[in-house]
């Protein structure tokens, strides 16, 4: 979301203009609930034992992405930042310009013992976005926006492949799915004030209409893989 926007704009005028796009974005999208997208047919197994693994979300603001990742178990950390773009080290500023070709992500450290990849993956297309915009979601437009999913190793670029097809085929969504599936290259951690805020302004009326609700679908409608407390986010 562009905090500029947020400082310069009244917040009923946001909150009036939000309702709109969020519900328009929830309802056309979705074919069902959450609990009705599928799990993946393809995914890796729980390991035998604990452990680390990485995996990075794009899909919109990454306030959201992260406050939803922090409440599902199995998550160690969710930290906002940027990637997929040409610049080393691109500050804000840069990215919302659009020219650096970097995404809002989130980068997820999970315990491959307590939740898989593919389970991720579910909860991603299920309720921590909507897949099927192009470059935006919601009142977010720009590239920076973008639905993308950027896979560490080959066993993640086959899952998340195999997943979109899978949902495709099912008609999960009443438009075709847009995530792009991409190598992972450098990742820069955004500023500190980026992290946590979903959590740290939960009142704000972004906030309040477009990341609450996501957080809220998982612990009603993907109740096995919400935690209440919250993971590290540094």
């Amino acid at each position: 979301m562009n905090t500029k926007l947020i400082r310069a704009v009244p917040a009923l005028l946001v909150a009036a203009g939000a309702v709109a796009l969020f519900a328009n974005r929830t309802g056309s999208a979705l074919a069902a609930a959450p609990s009705a997208v599928p799990s993946p047919v393809i995914d890796n197994p729980l390991a035998a034992s604990p452990g680390r693994e990485t995996a990075v979300f794009a899909g919109g603001c990454f306030w959201g992405i992260q406050a939803v990742y922090q409440h599902v178990k199995g998550v160690k950390s969710a930290v906002s930042g940027y990637a997929g773009g040409r610049t080393a080290n691109p500050s804000y500023d840069e990215v919302s310009g659009g020219d650096t070709g970097h995404a809002e992500v989130v980068r997820v450290v999970f315990d491959p013992s307590k939740v898989s990849y593919g389970q991720l993956l579910r909860i991603f297309f299920a309720v921590a976005h909507d897949p099927t915009q192009l470059n935006r979601q919601g009142p977010d437009v720009g590239t920076q926006y973008r639905s993308e999913i950027f896979y560490n190793n080959p066993a993640q670029k086959r899952i998340a492949a195999a997943y979109i097809a899978q949902l495709d085929r099912a008609k999960i969504f009443s438009r075709p799915i847009v995530t792009k599936v991409s190598s992972l290259g450098p990742f820069t951690v955004a500023e500190d004030y980026h992290q946590n805020y979903a959590n740290e302004h939960p009142n704000q009326p972004y906030i309040r209409i477009h990341d609450a609700p996501k957080v809220e679908a998982l612990r009603k409608d993907l109740a096995e893989h919400y935690k209440k407390e919250l993971s590290a986010w540094k």
